[in-house]
């Protein structure tokens, strides 16, 4: 093995042992729940494609699972060139970002504890140049990578940041600080897209959907998103993680395969995995189908398996994650118009007729009747608040002036096929 580098991970759920993780000298990951996780009846397995048991897994689950926790594409190329190893390195990626990431796991050499969390003083805040200068660098050093201090990790091509908030203002987490929230910055080449998601994110609320809360904000001249991380809680004063995994993690498939059209999940699985995971299946399934309509409606051809998740309350339920990552992609020239999952045999709103429709309430296991008039009545309430819908960001850029009225338009044509 390389100096400096481990062969040995332990996953911990807060201060208790999920398992280990390890690379043997060929490169290849295994990973073993520890027995005491296994004999504890209140300790869920970490994943629905890892259900507990005393043998290990084996390097493609703990890639599909492991990796999933990790940036993807450019922002994964761009982490692993600055700290000097392969892009393809789950395990010392991990070793490096694996101190905060998406859910409740986290990952810390084998013998060494979390940190029990800062204290004293709280973190300082970051004034607006300091704020610029890090918006600045994140695309050249996604995840302050190399950066020393917290070791942080989120899924995902866009570049995202996990922070804190200190009195409204923007910090940095400390070593086994656990971050509250997320700063999005905006990519040069998708002028509007941080006004575009929170315009989406916003309307979903208002129509009643369960989505994560974001706010639009700029420094310097630079727009960028503030969300509100779903999967943190506080009590008594301090932030704790609750665990979460997106679709394809459940169902095994690596951040590779995301796309139906890679092989990876349909709407058919993810319907029967929400039938299997959940707690109340019932009322999820109805959660998971207006969220597919939602999409549909503002045009979100990006919503692929790992932008829909399960989330673990501290109750015990199992139930949907709030919606994320919610943009209408059709705005901008240039992207695939094709949805990532198709809609019976749909590909766009141009496609979907009856027979589609037909097929995808099939695919949902529920009445063609009732998905056609779950449709035509979320596409009449959104065709109603899109263009009324004030959000902060959204006129301040001349591409986006259109959106509450493309999204309109896209409503009332779902509405006159459905309808």
């Amino acid at each position: 093995m390389k100096e400096g580098i481990l062969d040995h991970l332990t996953v911990w759920s807060g201060h208790c042992i999920a398992g280990d993780l390890r690379i043997n000298g060929s490169g290849v990951m295994a990973f073993t729940y520890d027995h005491r996780w296994i004999e504890d009846s209140a300790r869920a397995a970490i994943s629905h494609s890892m259900p507990k048991r005393a043998e290990p897994y084996d390097d493609a689950a703990c890639k599909a699972v492991f990796g999933g926790l990790l940036p993807e594409e450019d922002q994964r190329a761009s982490v692993a060139r600055a700290l000097g190893i392969s892009r393809e390195n789950v395990f010392h990626l991990l070793e490096h970002l694996g101190g905060d990431v998406a859910g409740a796991l986290t990952f810390f050499p084998a013998g060494q504890e979390p940190p029990a969390g800062p204290s004293g003083d709280l973190s300082p805040t970051m004034g607006e140049d300091e704020l610029a200068s890090l918006l600045e660098d994140l695309p050249r050093v996604p995840m302050l990578a190399g950066k020393g201090g917290a070791r942080l990790s989120l899924a995902g091509a866009q570049g995202k940041l996990p922070i804190i908030l200190v009195d409204g203002q923007i910090a940095t987490p400390r070593e086994g600080e656990a971050s509250t929230h997320l700063i999005k910055p905006e990519p040069e080449k998708f002028e509007g897209l941080a006004a575009n998601e929170a315009f989406c994110l916003t309307l979903a609320r208002e129509l009643g959907l369960d989505a994560a809360f974001a706010e639009w904000r700029q420094v310097k001249g630079r727009p960028f998103l503030l969300v509100e991380r779903y999967d943190r809680i506080m009590i008594d004063g301090e932030t704790k993680r609750l665990h979460q995994e997106d679709f394809a993690q459940a169902l095994g498939f690596s951040s590779h395969q995301k796309y139906a059209a890679d092989g990876g999940p349909t709407f058919k699985d993810s319907f029967d995995l929400v039938r299997v995971v959940t707690t109340r299946y019932a009322r999820e399934v109805i959660r998971l189908l207006d969220a597919a309509i939602f999409n549909l409606l503002i045009g979100n051809a990006d919503a692929h398996a790992k932008n829909y998740s399960f989330l673990a309350l501290r109750s015990g339920e199992t139930v949907l994650a709030p919606l994320y990552d919610l943009v209408s992609t059709v705005i901008f020239e240039g992207l695939n118009p094709s949805f990532a999952m198709k809609f019976g045999r749909a590909s766009t709103l141009e496609d979907f007729e009856t027979p589609a429709l037909e097929r995808f309430a099939s695919d949902a296991g529920m009445t063609h009747a009732f998905v056609r008039r779950r449709m035509a009545d979320i596409a009449k309430r959104v065709a109603g608040k899109a263009e009324g819908l004030v959000v902060p960001g959204l006129n301040d850029t001349g591409r986006l002036n259109g959106l509450p009225g493309v999204v309109k338009d896209r409503a009332e044509r779902l509405a006159l096929k459905v309808g």
